[in-house]
């Protein structure tokens, strides 16, 4: 069993890794604002020295697509020069690995089949052009021990995502107009924790890995399946396309992730994304139930 850190541990994906990895027998650290700034060379060593991890996961980073359009400077120091850091850093130490968790916005959307986890990236917004550089960072200093999981379409019990808005706006619309003109894979944040456990776990080798669920659908087709879930009507639900709702960032037409890789290398993918839902979907519902906004 190996001793990891998480970054970003009060993030979505960072809070699913911290309830899985004690299951699974390991121990672990999360840290995140302020605790340590991953653009902060000082502050990494500081806590990669006070932590010592085996692994360190970054699930730290600048999520904000639309604003990163007018600020990509900072998206950049965050989600390129931020991974760069800690690459190096890890670098430094013998035998410690690092995942950097990354998105499908480093390909453009425009492909008709899903996208290998060796093809030619073309970012076509500042938040995927930023995601990208510190993709290349981890993968150039990090040759042998560095891991880059692509993951879309994320939600979970903790945080903010679609799954909690759309179930939101049911209450308080009598229909909503959702896009049906954007292909992906809603992924469960804690199905995606739980994966990069088994990569770890598996000494699995380095390099790119999709960690996105298995089938596809659209937006429209996702929250369809979410009201039909929590027994609301779905027909409340009608289909709209992107360019009614404008956004300073393009949005990845075609967004699916192949994960040819898992079986190159003798693990399972994800299950399918409507059969996670299945079982995230009372748990959010709860949650939510618990604590409403």
């Amino acid at each position: 069993m190996a001793h990891w850190l998480v970054v970003g541990s009060n993030g979505q994906l960072g809070h699913d890794l911290m309830a899985v990895l004690p299951t699974t027998g390991h121990t672990c650290v999360g840290l995140d604002l302020p605790d340590i700034d991953i653009t902060d060379p000082e502050s990494v060593a500081a806590a990669l020295a006070d932590v010592a991890p085996d692994v360190v996961v970054n699930a730290a980073a600048y999520t904000a697509v639309d604003a990163a359009e007018a600020d990509e400077a900072t998206a950049l120091r965050v989600n390129g020069d931020g991974p760069a850091v800690l690459a190096a850093a890890v670098a430094a130490v013998p035998g410690m690995r690092l995942v950097q968790v990354s998105t499908d916005y480093v390909f453009d959307g425009s492909a008709a089949q899903p996208y290998g986890e060796d093809d030619p990236i073309n970012p076509a917004s500042a938040y995927g052009r930023t995601k990208a550089a510190g993709e290349l960072a981890v993968l150039e200093l990090l040759p042998d021990r560095g891991y880059v999981v692509r993951t879309a379409w994320l939600y979970g019990v903790n945080g903010a995502n679609f799954v909690k808005t759309m179930l939101r706006l049911a209450g308080s619309r009598d229909t909503l107009e959702v896009v049906d003109d954007q292909r992906g894979q809603p992924t469960w944040s804690r199905d995606l924790a739980e994966q990069i456990e088994v990569l770890i776990a598996a000494d699995a080798p380095a390099g790119i890995y999709h960690g996105t669920s298995g089938g596809e659908t659209t937006w429209f087709g996702f929250t369809r399946a979410i009201f039909a879930g929590a027994g609301l009507d779905p027909e409340r639900v009608h289909p709209t396309t992107t360019d009614k709702f404008p956004r300073p960032a393009p949005r990845p037409a075609f967004s699916v992730l192949g994960h040819d890789k898992w079986a190159e290398v003798g693990l399972a993918p994800l299950r399918d994304w409507d059969e996670a839902l299945a079982e995230a979907l009372p748990l959010i519902i709860a949650a939510e139930q618990t604590n409403p906004h």
